[in-house]
């Protein structure tokens, strides 16, 4: 599946905050997905690429991918519990 074609459940957009606002507001956002769906956080603070995966992944979040996009870029992660 292309990250083109990924309907999130829910969109979170940090774009403007730095770290560890991306991250923050990920953890307020998960809640609202059902555990199978997935969040789409939208960044622009370029830390956010490896700090967010690596929050999903200890958390044992999905990290779908990361999508380049025009000025910031957007990071999907599937909810796993």
């Amino acid at each position: 599946m292309s990250l083109d074609d990924i309907k999130p459940d829910y969109v979170a957009d940090a774009r403007g905050s730095s770290c560890p606002g991306p991250i923050l507001e990920a953890k307020k956002s998960i809640g609202k997905v059902p555990v199978g769906g997935i969040l789409e956080v939208r960044a622009t603070d370029p830390g956010t690429k490896n700090d967010l995966p690596a929050w999903a992944k200890k958390m044992k979040h999905e990290v779908l991918g990361i999508k380049e996009a025009d000025g910031y870029f957007s990071i999907f992660i599937r909810r796993k519990k």
